[in-house]
């Protein structure tokens, strides 16, 4: 996923003017970095705005709002980092892609650190993505991981949308609320986690049980792979076991963003049994 991790951008790729990178930027939901400084990570809508300045870790480099919105604000007793630049909210959505839902605010803020694997605590639930791309898919499981108390989610700094635009609005403020872990390697990641004790499911629609007959302990990590792809092979070979969420419907598959929310659901009441 991350913005947290990535390297910062030049001010635009070779070969473009700045007018296709100013719309290509746009299209990504953040504007283009200047020349030696990292890209800002783009917030918008109410509650991924409220949730990021009421987060001490993370830097608000400007805050954009219109005058209903910024009084709402007060009214909600948010503390601003930083004044508001007043703006009407045509203002605001040219800064935004299309049909984007911004409700007077927008943020420009610093990428929020992403923890190693290591400084994650050993115990409760995880979530791991395979190479899940979809932002609005991602911010849908972030959003879903905190209303579970997800210790964090671990991704690979390849293959997964970075942590602003689509997805922070998607996850209506839980990036402020559930750490994102990104490593190089997942298999190399998954082994680490066993050896600390870990134990590592992987979901697919082939696994051999259903996920709540799979006996359960903590720590946890639930493995989700692409919608389509699934989970790829060293990856599935990796996981202790891999199961299945059965359906009692004609249609047996689900959205990833919702088999995660079952998911998460059916481990948390298993766990809670066992303690």
């Amino acid at each position: 996923m991350r913005e947290r991790k990535r390297q910062a951008r030049g001010p635009r790729r070779p070969g473009r003017t700045v007018e296709q990178e100013r719309r290509a930027s746009a299209a990504r939901g953040r504007p283009p970095a200047a020349s030696g400084e990292e890209a800002p990570a783009i917030l918008y809508g109410w509650h991924t705005v409220k949730a990021a300045l009421e987060n001490p870790a993370r830097r608000i480099r400007r805050l954009y709002a219109t005058e209903n919105a910024a009084r709402r604000l007060a009214e909600d007793g948010v503390a601003l980092p930083t004044p508001p630049e007043l703006v009407r909210p045509d203002a605001i959505a040219a800064r935004l892609p299309p049909d984007a839902v911004h409700q007077g605010l927008l943020v420009e803020a610093d990428p929020l650190p992403s923890p190693e694997l290591e400084e994650i605590a050993p115990a409760g639930l995880l979530l791991v993505l395979d190479q899940i791309t979809d932002p609005h898919n991602v911010g849908a499981i972030l959003r879903t991981a905190a209303g579970f108390a997800v210790a964090a989610i671990v991704t690979t700094a390849r293959h997964s949308p970075e942590a602003t635009g689509v997805l922070a609005k998607s996850a209506s403020g839980a990036l402020e609320f559930v750490p994102i872990v990104t490593v190089q390697n997942l298999a190399r990641a998954l082994g680490a986690l066993k050896e600390r004790g870990t134990l590592v499911i992987g979901l697919d629609s082939s696994g051999e049980r259903d996920l709540g007959q799979v006996v359960m302990h903590a720590p946890l990590a639930l493995v989700l792979g692409a919608e389509g792809k699934g989970l790829r092979a060293l990856t599935r070979a990796t996981c202790d076991e891999v199961a299945r969420l059965d359906l009692p419907g004609r249609i047996k598959s689900l959205n990833v963003s919702n088999a995660a929310a079952l998911a998460l659901y059916v481990a948390s009441k298993r766990l809670a049994a066992t303690e």
